[in-house]
């Protein structure tokens, strides 16, 4: 039996494909259709999905839609009623939308998949739906390898509910408590990505990033003014100081002058502010998710607490609630965004809806959140070939060396093989890899080859057999959703006048034998990596390791700022020639740079790409 999961019309749009409860594949639109965060129906992933399985559409015996739009209506319309008349332009904005698609999303969604169908198909069966934070929670624990755990659901706002607590047992998952719109931790976080000139849904990241750099001096202004939190970590916010509620603009003039000014304008210099703000909330979020695990634990007794929503993926706070927090295991969808709820929508279906058992697998039901297309020699020779670009292939016991000496010698690779990934991650199926050894690897990786800001840090994919001789780490961490400390035997002692350096200023003081990774405050993002899940990294990084005793690369994702993850060897290599990538691997086909015919392009290509 076949269930089909569909997220779409906000950001992140997916399909995820469900065979008898085993996830066969799942993807993110903005892959195929190379716009970031494309909120479009996803055709092309559900397409692909259809594909992989070797199906048609009428084939699929359910299909389920990641949330209920009556519901998410029907909070609007109380919302602006709270807040009128002051709401009323933004009402004008959103009602329209509304009106048009969102109301009757049911024939929406059925005219589009109507036109997947094939000549004399028996037509699309009856679409469901699933509250927005069920989906969360399904993608969760569903995939989880826990037969019985907590369920921690944070984000912006699905229908109501911001925040949402469950107990996942077998096959069942049983709400228990949530928090409701407008009071948001990820709106919070939101917030103050926008006030410190980042995109909201998809800078919040990049905040993260800048934290360290800061000192936060306005973790009491943002606990007195701004939220109330109390000790089971609960919390309302003060609406007076955000206008995310009834305006066009996520805060207001009261919160510009809590923080001395108005908001910083996005591309401009960033000052100390941003730094301290950025600090700030990130300590303050952190602080929350530790008392409200402290809670579900207290209240639920169980030893193992699953992770999905958006704050999910904020890898600093998951590494102190991995250290500090009461719970022994940790489990997080690494597609917790929007994306996830496909997955997790489809999953509902299978164990809730339709009641079918459940057995939780070790590592996880998620194969390593390789859930995307894979290519043939024959598509790569084709699209390569189309390019005029000069290769030459190699089998593993050649290529894998010569990769890792070429990394050794200074060079950026971009490393495309298998399945791409699903989530915002890239794991070691389209990445662009580099020596965490080399002092200038960070600045040229984020200057040169992602155009992108120069504080953004850089994660290591490890050998998971190696991982703890190198990050002070207590847990796996396939998915790169867990920030750790570098081992203190890695680090170099910084000079009195690099202590007291402030700032990006912090950025150039290397500060252990693996600077390329190793971020200002001596922690990092780390990937490890399991030859169970990904052999072929895996090998990859222990022929680095013959070659240079270390098993540690520099991973960041195939892409350019404001560019989707790459889909197809196409992409790859279009966003190779277009950088400063000193070598591209796609499968079994090694090409360099000096290499290639000269790319027809003037550079209006950087225009392509919004940035993020």
């Amino acid at each position: 039996m076949y269930v089909l999961g569909l997220s779409a019309y906000y950001h992140d749009s997916a399909a995820a494909l469900v065979r008898d409860g085993d996830i066969v594949a799942a993807a993110q639109e903005e892959r195929f259709s190379r716009k970031k965060h494309d909120p479009a129906f996803p055709r092309q992933a559900v397409g692909y999905c259809l594909r992989e399985a070797g199906i048609r559409i009428d084939d699929v015996d359910h299909v389920v839609f990641y949330d209920k739009p009556l519901l998410k209506f029907d909070r609007l319309l109380e919302t602006y009623l709270a807040y009128a008349p002051r709401g009323f332009t933004s009402f004008l904005a959103a009602m329209p939308v509304w009106l048009r698609e969102k109301l009757f999303l049911k024939d929406l969604l059925r005219r589009e998949l109507d036109q997947l169908m094939d000549a004399g198909s028996n037509g699309v069966r009856p679409i469901l739906f699933t509250e927005h934070h069920q989906s969360h929670a399904a993608s969760a624990f569903y995939p989880s390898p826990f037969h019985t755990a907590a369920v921690l659901c944070l984000d912006g706002v699905g229908e109501w509910a911001t925040t949402s607590v469950w107990l996942g047992d077998g096959n069942t998952l049983t709400p228990q408590w949530e928090i409701n719109f407008p009071h948001s931790l990820g709106l919070l976080y939101s917030a103050f990505t926008y006030f410190t000139g980042f995109k909201v849904n998809s800078g919040e990241y990049k905040l993260m990033g800048l934290a360290p750099y800061g000192t936060p001096r306005f973790v009491e202004v943002i606990f007195d003014k701004l939220i109330d939190v109390k000790e089971d970590g609960t919390f309302r916010m003060d609406m007076r100081y955000f206008n995310y509620a009834s305006g066009l603009t996520m805060t207001n003039r009261r919160f510009a002058d809590l923080f001395g000014g108005p908001a910083r304008q996005p591309e401009s210099p960033l000052t100390q502010r941003e730094m301290d703000i950025a600090a700030s909330v990130q300590c303050v979020t952190e602080e929350i998710v530790l008392k409200l695990a402290n809670t579900i634990h207290r209240e639920l007794g169980t030893d193992a607490l699953c992770l999905a929503g958006g704050v999910a993926l904020n890898c600093v706070a998951n590494g102190r609630l991995l250290r500090e927090g009461p719970f022994r295991e940790l489990w997080i969808q690494p597609a917790a965004g929007d994306a996830g709820g496909a997955v997790g929508a489809a999953l509902a279906v299978w164990h809730q809806h339709l009641g079918q058992p459940r057995v939780a697998k070790r590592p996880d039901a998620m194969r390593g959140s390789f859930l995307g297309p894979r290519w043939s020699d024959a598509d790569i020779h084709s699209q390569l070939d189309a390019r005029g670009a000069v290769y030459e292939r190699l089998e593993d016991a050649d290529l894998l060396p010569r990769v890792a000496a070429i990394l050794a010698s200074g060079n950026v690779v971009g490393w495309f093989q298998g399945r791409m990934e699903f989530g915002p991650r890239a794991l070691g199926g389209r990445s662009i890899l580099g020596d965490p050894r080399n002092r200038a690897m960070q600045s040229v990786m984020n200057l040169k080859i992602k155009y992108r800001e120069s504080f953004r840090p850089f994660a290591p994919s490890v050998r998971a057999e190696d991982a703890g001789k190198y990050f002070k780490l207590s847990s796996c961490s396939p998915y790169m959703l867990i920030v750790a400390e570098v081992q203190d035997h890695l680090r170099m002692a910084m000079t009195p006048q690099q202590q007291a350096l402030f700032g990006i200023d912090k950025l150039n003081v290397v500060r252990s034998e693996l600077p390329a990774i190793t971020h200002v405050d001596y922690s990092a993002r780390v990937q490890t990596v399991h030859a169970s899940t990904n052999p072929r990294y895996h090998a990859l990084l222990t022929a680095f390791l013959e070659a240079t005793g270390c098993p540690v690369l520099v991973n960041t994702s195939f892409n350019v700022r404001g560019e989707p993850i790459v889909c197809t060897p196409d992409d790859a290599y279009r966003c190779f020639m277009r950088t400063g990538m000193d070598y591209l691997v796609i499968e079994n086909f090694l090409l360099g740079k000096q290499d290639q015919p000269p790319l027809s392009d003037d550079g209006s290509w950087l225009d392509e790409f919004e940035l993020d």
